[in-house]
């Protein structure tokens, strides 16, 4: 960069110049304006469309279940990865602070004392005076870089478009946790259930088992019967460890989303929870949903620091001008220091353009418009998959509720066959293969009702996500 003083400038030049500078104080680079992105003609889901629900933002406190709105408000004060992008807006909030001090006048004192011997040559040099001096200075600097072109503002606008994209990440973070911690808490309640119906299998089939010993005993049946009644029995414990190896798996992942010792939620594995409310809920249109992602606000706010990155790059093309001052003492003495013959003093302005670089500012606007159009491109990828993210949660949770309809009505039908096999059973009235078929059914069907029922829990979650539930806008 040269730097050309404005006492080196022809006086002509200077009175000449300095206004139209002066009057040229505008932002060079584009002005941000968000890209407009089809949103389609609405859900191809049936959808009620009307006004989400205020409470959106805390969904897991409507869901009727207190374990639940616990937890999930204890995993977002807690959780590490929160607590990180909690300080990386502290960060971005500090380059902002900066950006804004860019604009301000800046103030500098010093001070020093300096040991030094004069050239017997140099035009400094004073005969009457030793070559060997101590010199010593004290003072204040000041200077003012005037924002002819607009460098500082946009790099104020870069540095709030980062802020607010940290915060927007961190919302969204926000949002992902609290529907993962309500996944993980519905995997274990579904477990919970699961392990309930397998173990009440277990207990009819051994009433069945003891019923047959006393048949066989009173030589009503063959050994091979009770046999029979032994396998399904075994058959039906072995089924057990498995699901409370995921229930007790569930309780460590709930851990670690507190920020606490996998262990520190195990007690949640035995306690028992409440059924939550699986009911079809209001999504509004899909422009409402595109204004409560996080991570579409993220896209957006991107591409608005990009874009005001291009006019920091393109600010560079023009000339900067800055007003500085300093005054101070100056003496060979440090006992005259201070004196009024010391005192010295300089202002004016100060004018730098980088006539000549070899082309590297064209370089970095060329770089910094391929970076604005690499942001716009990602803004409309943002757009387009909060709409499919939407549109898949939204259609997979209404076919979850239609199987778990649908479950429900077999189970009933399923316990009722089951109940009326074993009480002829009792009779004496049918096969024993015929009754512990009923109930292999009626125990597949209660645990295939858990799953489905826990897969229904984990797929609203994922939709209220999907919907940017679980922030304030």
């Amino acid at each position: 960069m040269r730097t050309l003083p404005v006492f080196m400038l022809p006086h002509r030049l200077m009175i000449t110049t300095l206004p139209a500078l002066l009057a040229a104080c505008a932002a060079v680079g584009p002005e941000h304006t968000v890209p407009a992105v089809a949103t389609g003609q609405g859900w191809q889901t049936s959808a009620d469309t009307t006004a989400v629900p205020a409470n959106l933002a805390r969904w897991w406190r409507s869901l009727g279940d207190p374990d639940l709105a616990r937890i999930v408000e204890q995993a977002l004060a807690h959780n590490l990865d929160l607590r990180q992008a909690d300080l990386s807006i502290e960060a971005a909030r500090a380059q902002l602070l900066r950006a804004e001090a860019l604009s301000a006048p800046t103030l500098a004192a010093s001070a020093s004392t300096q040991r030094r011997r004069l050239s017997l040559n140099s035009p400094e040099f004073n005969p009457q005076r030793s070559p060997d001096q101590t010199v010593s200075d004290a003072g204040l600097d000041a200077s003012w870089e005037i924002d002819l072109f607009g460098s500082l503002r946009r790099q104020r606008e870069s540095a709030q478009a980062a802020l607010q994209m940290s915060e927007a990440e961190a919302q969204g973070l926000r949002l992902s946790l609290a529907a993962e911690t309500a996944r993980t808490y519905f995997t274990l309640r579904g477990a919970q259930r699961e392990l309930a119906a397998r173990q009440a299998s277990v207990d009819a089939l051994q009433q069945i088992h003891q019923l047959v010993q006393i048949r066989q005993a009173a030589g009503d049946l063959p050994r091979t019967e009770v046999e029979r009644a032994q396998a399904r029995l075994d058959q039906a414990r072995a089924a057990l460890p498995p699901i409370a190896a995921r229930r007790q798996a569930a309780a460590l992942a709930l851990g670690l989303l507190y920020g606490d010792l996998p262990e520190a939620q195990l007690a949640l594995a035995t306690l028992p929870g409440s059924d939550i409310a699986l009911d079809p809920i209001p999504v509004g249109q899909r422009a409402d949903v595109l204004r409560r992602r996080p991570d579409v606000i993220a896209a957006e706010r991107k591409l608005a620091a990009a874009t005001a990155d291009t006019g920091v790059a393109t600010a560079e093309l023009f000339p900067k001008l800055s007003l500085s001052a300093s005054a101070g003492f100056r003496a060979l003495s440090g006992s005259d220091l201070f004196a009024w013959d010391s005192r010295r003093g300089a202002a004016g302005p100060l004018i730098s353009w980088r006539i000549l670089d070899g082309g590297r500012v064209r370089a970095e606007i060329h770089a910094a418009e391929a970076r604005q159009q690499s942001a716009a491109l990602g803004y409309e990828k943002a757009v387009l998959s909060a709409l499919s993210d939407a549109e898949k949660s939204l259609n997979q949770y209404a076919h979850t509720l239609q199987a778990l309809a649908a479950q429900e009505t077999a189970l009933a039908s399923t316990r009722r066959v089951a109940e009326t096999l074993h009480r002829r059973y009792t009779l004496g009235d049918t096969t024993l293969i015929d009754a512990l078929d009923a109930e292999r059914e009626l125990s597949d069907q209660q645990a295939l009702l858990a799953q489905t029922r826990a897969g229904a829990s984990s797929d609203l979650a994922t939709l209220y996500k999907a919907l940017g539930g679980g922030w304030e806008p």
